[in-house]
């Protein structure tokens, strides 16, 4: 279940990630009022799931899920470049993540 609570934390780490796009310096309410919310509740998660697991693995998965649906979300929504280098640095942080899935008990 921590697992499971630690990508859903990391979903919406991506969400307030990107959400701290559209609040324009926190000078829109609503968008700003959303960003706030789901950083809480993608804290909150991320601190249940640390009763479990280990704290670096756990930091290190939810940033990772972070940083990559930022990425790709940056590629989609703002037309970010998508470089050959850049999807492999995401590659390598992918890996990294199933790593750490794969040798945490």
């Amino acid at each position: 279940m921590s697992w499971i609570l630690l990508i859903v934390a990391g979903l919406l780490e991506v969400g307030w990630a990107i959400g701290l796009k559209y609040t324009e310096g926190f000078t829109r309410l609503w968008p700003s009022v959303a960003t706030l919310v789901t950083m809480g509740f993608s804290f909150g998660l991320l601190s249940v799931a640390m009763k479990d697991l280990p704290v670096g693995t756990a930091y290190a998965v939810w940033t990772g899920i972070g940083a990559v649906g930022t990425v790709v979300l940056g590629i989609v929504l703002f037309g970010e470049a998508a470089t050959v280098a850049r999807l492999f640095c995401v590659l390598l942080i992918v890996a990294g993540i199933a790593g750490l899935k794969f040798v945490t008990p």
